[in-house]
């Protein structure tokens, strides 16, 4: 039989005795050595964040909470896809890895959920400062060669907005009392219909809570409201080098490529040598901006509707002569324009109706009209161009790095938690995004230049 006895005596307890007066407590010697946010400390750096800010503050009164801290709680969020500012502040309360790099000890005080928003929809925004540190931080994987400049993808992925399906009206409905007091999201949407340059047809559905959301049901299933979310990324290490927000409307994400490699051109002096997209970005105004006018090579599909489907002769089967600036077709006969396009940027060249009418290929050919006819477009020189690199062994290679775009939009909505906004209004979704961008960037330097082992690797996925 067993002792009771020599059981508990055996068995340990914890002595409580008085709390001691002092505690030696060195923050740093508890945070893992693999820790990503190790990582990403190295890399985040907002020495210049003070200078940029220092307009916006005043030269008396009492000192605000220092914007750096604020820019770090906001990056451990979205690292971590905690969404909500007031248990973003809770965990930094309780987490010793967030106070570390929060540059925070045991006894300092977490700001205010409240102070996030009264710095965001003021200095933040009116300074631009979120776009200023995702910039930072680009320039940083710029400087550790994570950027070849070579080859840039664009894509654009679909992300709820804050507003409720179910409070919506009819675009020709839609009205607000301008006297009254009107939420920011409202006052941001008429303030960017008045600077309209051209009056924009009215929407299928807006939202009175946030109207600049666009009604979709691009991805399936029932309509709700969304913003797009655009990346231009360079497919050496999937480093996004930038990002825009739009509504989600197919025409807003493609001009959004033409925003974001010019403004990297810009700010960074790099160019592609080549652009990979999908076949949104293929119509004939965006190839003849790439090829004419930046000279990028356009790695995307062209979007094209000439060739038919019932068996008929396609544009294909006719020869173009750009010399003679006509079309030839199988029977060597001319297609020729007046010269003058239409409405949309086509040129219309059309055949003989004397050359048709006793040619043995009429019935595959035009058989319900008297001549045939070929739209061609202004740019149709680009789509030409595009068609060829299509044959080439680099486009099929480029095509493989697309993936990279899509990846990162998997990984902004399965591990950030990015799949519906928290702010409003298109500057909201901005914001939102910016920092989204940001905390990847920041992952991926960490992933790819911290030591990689057992006891230096970063153990949390990128």
């Amino acid at each position: 039989p067993i002792d009771r006895a020599e059981v508990h005596a055996m068995m340990g307890r914890q002595e409580v005795g008085q709390a001691p007066l002092f505690y030696a407590f060195n923050l740093e010697e508890h945070v893992p050595a693999n820790h990503l946010l190790r990582g990403i400390d190295q890399f985040l750096d907002l020495s210049e964040l003070h200078p940029h800010l220092a307009r916006h503050y005043s030269h008396t009164g009492r000192p605000s909470v220092d914007p750096a801290l604020l820019i770090r709680m906001l990056i451990v969020g979205y690292c971590f896809g905690i969404r909500s500012e007031r248990r973003l502040c809770e965990e930094v309360h309780l987490n010793l890895a967030y106070r570390w790099f929060c540059r925070l000890g045991l006894e300092d005080a977490v700001p205010d959920h409240s102070t996030f928003s009264k710095n965001r929809h003021g200095r933040f925004r009116d300074n631009d400062t979120l776009r200023f540190v995702f910039e930072k931080v680009l320039e940083r994987c710029l400087a550790e060669g994570l950027v070849g400049g070579e080859g840039f993808a664009i894509d654009a992925s679909i992300i709820k907005a804050d507003a409720n399906r179910q409070r919506g009206v009819p675009g020709g409905e839609a009205s607000w009392d301008r006297e009254s007091s009107l939420a920011r999201p409202v006052r941001e949407y008429l303030e960017a219909l008045d600077a309209a340059e051209e009056p924009r047809k009215p929407p299928k559905n807006v939202s009175l809570t946030d109207p600049a959301a666009q009604w979709t049901a691009a991805p399936g299933g029932p309509a709700f409201y969304a913003y797009s979310t655009n990346y231009l990324i360079d497919t050496k290490a999937g480093v996004i080098v930038d990002v825009e927000a739009t509504p989600a409307y197919r025409t807003d994400e493609v001009n959004a490529t033409r925003i974001m490699v010019d403004r990297v051109e810009e700010r960074f002096d790099i160019k592609p040598t080549h652009l990979i997209g999908d076949t949104a970005y293929g119509t004939a105004e965006m190839l003849g901006w790439m090829v004419d006018e930046k000279a990028i090579e356009p790695h995307v599909p062209v979007w094209d509707k000439g060739e038919r489907k019932d068996g008929s002769l396609g544009r294909s089967n006719f020869r173009w002569e750009a010399e003679a600036d006509e079309y030839r077709c199988p029977q060597d006969k001319p297609l020729r324009s007046t010269g003058k396009p239409t409405s949309d940027d086509t040129l219309i060249y059309r055949s003989s109706v004397h050359d048709c009418a006793g040619c043995e290929l009429k019935s595959r050919c035009c058989p319900n009209t008297t001549h045939r006819k070929i739209a061609r477009q202004v740019n149709e020189s680009a789509r030409d161009v595009a068609r060829q690199l299509a044959t080439t062994p680099r486009y099929v290679r480029s095509r493989r790095h697309r993936k990279k775009v899509e990846m990162l939009f998997a990984h902004l909505k399965r591990i950030l938690r990015l799949d519906r906004l928290r702010l409003r209004g298109l500057k909201g979704a901005r914001d939102e995004f910016l920092l989204a961008a940001t905390a990847q960037n920041l992952r991926r330097m960490a992933a790819w230049l911290m030591p990689k082992g057992p006891e230096a690797g970063i153990a949390v996925p990128i």
